[in-house]
């Protein structure tokens, strides 16, 4: 599970020591507690040993589990979830190794690891089930009431769930699910008792009873858009919200996808009124994206796994099947497609410690005027990386799966096997936490405005005399049609066309910039990478032809063959 590829991504990166600084404060830590760090070494020793515990659980203990879980699925009993047998051996197993509260500070009992080790964790938690992985990785809800919460309310929660106890995200309503401007359900103040109540619904709640949710609603009497509404924190403790039903899904069965019902349920405001969909409801989400982009990685990689091991064992006419050209192109793409979105999971990561690191230096004291910069850099680059990151990887997994069944043949489609689960399961990761087309909305402004041709640019000149020419003028080949297919649509002034090919030039950048990390990552460790590298660029180079030609085609004809009826 903790393979050479997650290592690698880890230990290469030039920006790992700057932020393994900032989440140590320079390791002002290692005078208090035991367990903290005394140099940069050290940290990386520590991750490695972490990283190392979670792998021999997920291979010896979550695995093993993961069809059993599938099968039995949670059930709803009097207003409550019970998880299937399994889950509960899979979270016991977690508490007692201290996997909880990962990125949390350690006065609150938390590991303080980087986000980017956390996305390794995740990744292998999601490579052995992924529908345990959307219970274990909630706890990174804790981020969200970290960094608006009170340091009363920190104090409170922060330790339980750095002890184990699970979190949830209750945003969508039944009228309500892209659009959480919609949401209605009603928090009101209780004089009397001094404190917020919630009444109404939610639903498609993952993890949906957990121990402590963070609740979107509407604080604002007579308000129907975002600026009525403000973020709750509610503690089952306290009851008054019960499990009207446990959906009956597709895939990810071990995690309970939950219709909830709120009665008079009693709240804690998060931070300010007003800014629950506008500030933290964003937050929490770019935090959920990153995670869904490690599980999309995880299930990649599980299916790779899969795939080599059964191409492997099968024999057809006389030999395995891995042997024929066919099947080889199939693993060969899997393989090429995970390489290339692992890279581009473990940058954005990157980017989103460095930034979240100085934003919570700057709760202590003021920045300089470098750190402001740095600061700004980086969360800029976090939210650029973040749609690419979680809409690239989606749809990849989805694509990897389906090969991966190919793979098997008629055997992929019989139960017994694990690709199947593998391929139910992927399919919500490019629906929920944001749809692709969503993720397309997000970051087509840094198509527009040149922002990812100025980090392609800049990707280019760190490569000069570095990597493989020849591999790079073919990524310089790639750039140049973006660049020229954002010109053509931004000279239309045609807002139609540019929702149009929207998708086409989102993806053309993400195939130029995974191209990119590719070209460094085997320029670093050629045994690795050079394989996926040749691989991707065939793959890349195709599929921006294809996009350039679709945007030519848009831009010389127009959007009306692509009206509905």
């Amino acid at each position: 599970m903790y393979n050479e590829q997650i290592k690698f991504e880890l230990e290469n990166s030039p920006l790992m020591q700057r932020i393994v600084e900032l989440k140590e404060r320079n390791y002002a830590d290692k005078d208090v507690y035991a367990d903290a760090p005394q140099d940069y070494a050290d940290a990386m020793d520590s991750y490695d040993r972490i990283l190392d515990v979670v792998g021999d659980i997920m291979e010896n203990v979550v695995a093993p589990n993961a069809e059993a879980v599938d099968a039995e699925g949670p059930h709803c009993e009097n207003g409550r979830v019970r998880y299937a047998e399994k889950t509960y051996e899979n979270l016991e197993t977690m508490i007692q190794a201290g996997l909880n509260g990962v990125t949390m500070p350690r006065r609150y009992n938390g590991l303080n690891m980087p986000v980017t080790v956390y996305t390794a964790a995740n990744e292998m938690v999601s490579a052995a089930d992924a529908g345990f992985e959307n219970i274990w990785s909630l706890q990174d809800c804790i981020e969200t009431l970290y960094c608006f919460g009170s340091e009363e309310q920190r104090q409170k929660y922060i330790p339980r769930v750095c002890a184990g106890e699970t979190m949830s995200m209750d945003l969508t309503e039944p009228d309500a699910g892209s659009d959480l401007q919609s949401v209605m359900l009603k928090a009101t103040f209780d004089e009397e008792n001094d404190c917020w109540r919630l009444n109404g619904s939610k639903r498609f709640i993952t993890n949906g009873d957990s121990d402590i949710h963070l609740v979107l609603a509407r604080s604002e009497a007579g308000t129907r858009d975002g600026r009525g509404l403000s973020m709750f924190i509610y503690d089952k403790r306290n009851g008054g919200v019960d499990v009207r039903r446990i959906e009956n899904k597709l895939g990810i069965h071990g995690s309970p996808t939950c219709e909830l019902v709120y009665k008079n349920a009693k709240c804690e405001l998060c931070g300010e009124r007003k800014l629950g969909l506008i500030k933290y409801v964003m937050s929490l989400m770019n935090g959920a994206r990153l995670g869904i982009a490690a599980q999309s990685v995880g299930l990649s990689q599980a299916a790779y796994s899969e795939a080599v091991s059964y191409a492997r064992d099968r024999k057809q006419f006389g030999k395995a099947i891995i042997e024929f050209p066919a099947v080889q192109e199939m693993i060969g793409n899997i393989r090429c497609k995970l390489d290339a979105g692992r890279a581009l999971l473990y940058q954005t990561a990157r980017y989103v410690d460095i930034y979240k690191a100085l934003e919570d230096i700057a709760r202590e004291r003021k920045l300089t005027p470098e750190e402001r910069q740095e600061l700004k850099k980086y969360q800029k680059l976090a939210d650029a990386f973040t749609p690419l990151a979680k809409g690239m990887n989606s749809e990849y997994c989805n694509q990897n799966a389906y090969d991966c069944i190919q793979v098997h043949g008629g055997s992929g489609f019989m139960l017994e096997y694990a690709c199947q689960r593998i391929y139910r399961d992927a399919r919500i990761t490019s629906i929920y936490e944001g749809t692709t087309q969503l993720q397309t909305v997000a970051a087509i402004r840094y198509v527009t405005n040149g922002m990812y041709a100025s980090v392609i640019a800049d990707y280019e000149q760190q490569a000069e005399g570095v990597v493989d020419a020849a591999s790079l003028g073919r990524v310089r080949a790639m750039a140049e049609k973006f660049n020229v297919a954002t010109a053509a649509v931004k000279e239309t002034e045609n807002q139609e066309v540019l929702d149009l090919c929207a998708r086409h030039l989102y993806e053309m950048a993400a195939d130029v910039i995974m191209s990119h990390l590719l070209l460094q990552n085997a320029a670093k460790d050629e045994t690795l990478f050079a394989q996926s590298l040749a691989l991707y660029l065939n793959h890349a180079e195709a599929d921006v032809s294809k996009h350039a030609t679709f945007i030519n085609n848009v831009v010389s004809q127009g959007c009306e063959t692509y009206r509905a009826e």
